[in-house]
């Protein structure tokens, strides 16, 4: 797992808040300071639960972290607060996903769902059935188009529903084997959710024009796609039923890339630390990718992303600016535009 993006301190010491805008008309002082201190400690025991390296500046939680949380909860206006969280591949999104659960669990006594787009992709064979009947890119899994977005509404419309003594079901892929778990192992949640907290890459990303699709962006689509097909076929998926998912959305949180070759970078740095937990196991030499497939597989996602880049800013409700350090070097609510 990458490591999360981290608060950024000015050089002159002045120490600026990023996040001061979410501060705003949320905790009170005194709130913010008793609640970090009685979360300080839980919060360093899931950073070294998920296997971070780097450390995070010991103010992260009390500037960044926990603010956010508290405006998160200040907009909870409804029985279920759905949340998006959109990010590049290695930008930080399970990881801000997991944070964001602790404090609201733990520091507002909330209960809260956790799910990933990724918990939804189509079965291996459902996606052979995409690539014989489409087109071959298909079978890889990632893209509009290869996800079960109706279970995924099922899900969703479940656990806004859901009354004490439910359990709703939530599914699991398996990633080593590519398909998904059967349903006896899939995850249960109980009970009603307050919050929804609902990642992934592509989370409420739009369409592209016919004219911007005309033009391949990279060797993938020129050598792979050279009609137009896949991408055609992708763009509409975001056209009809991942809409219909993404309208569910009550807030939209973005962590926004520099660049996509720090997509790129992150994404290796992930399959480093993958080859370094892997060594020494059967699955070392058939699982991981050098950087030409990094890249490929990367390309697979470069159109989506950089249409995100560039016009996802202006909507979303936060977006987190995650520098060239892989630190958020400011935190932008839209109300503050």
């Amino acid at each position: 797992m990458s490591a999360p993006p981290s608060f950024c301190v000015a050089n002159d010491g002045s120490a600026p808040n990023p996040a001061e805008p979410l501060l705003r008309s949320t905790l009170r002082p005194a709130e913010q300071a008793a609640l970090s201190a009685r979360l300080a400690p839980l919060f360093a025991d899931k950073l070294q639960e998920l296997r971070i390296d780097a450390e995070l500046p010991a103010s992260a939680l009390e500037r960044v972290y926990l603010p956010l949380a508290a405006w998160l909860v200040q907009r909870k206006t409804r029985q279920t607060l759905v949340v998006g969280i959109n990010g590049g591949q290695g930008s930080g999104k399970s990881t801000l996903c997991a944070l964001l659960q602790l404090i609201l669990r733990q520091g507002f006594g909330l209960s809260v769902a956790g799910l990933s787009l990724d918990d939804f992709y189509k079965t291996r064979a459902e996606r052979r059935q995409l690539a014989d009947g489409v087109h071959p890119l298909l079978l890889t899994r990632g893209v509009p188009g290869t996800h079960d977005v109706a279970l995924a509404l099922s899900v969703l419309a479940a656990l806004k529903s859901a009354q004490p003594g439910d359990s709703v079901a939530i599914p699991v892929f398996d990633k080593a084997q590519d398909d998904r778990c059967p349903p006896e192992q899939w995850r249960r949640f109980h009970g009603p959710a307050d919050i929804v907290i609902f990642e992934g890459w592509c989370v409420a990303a739009r369409p592209e024009s016919a004219a911007a699709l005309s033009r391949p962006i990279n060797t993938l689509e020129t050598e792979e796609d050279p009609d137009g097909r896949w991408r055609r076929y992708v763009n509409a998926q975001l056209q009809g039923e991942y809409a219909r998912l993404f309208e569910q959305l009550d807030v939209l949180l973005m962590l926004k890339v520099p660049s996509m070759e720090h997509v790129f970078q992150w994404r290796s740095l992930q399959e480093e630390k993958l080859a370094a937990s892997l060594r020494d196991t059967p699955q070392h030499a058939t699982r991981l990718m050098d950087a030409a497939a990094i890249r490929r597989f990367i390309m697979h996602y470069e159109r989506i992303t950089r249409h995100m880049l560039e016009e996802m800013p202006e909507r979303a409700d936060v977006t987190l600016f995650v520098d060239e350090a892989h630190q958020i070097g400011r935190i932008r609510t839209r109300s503050a535009r």
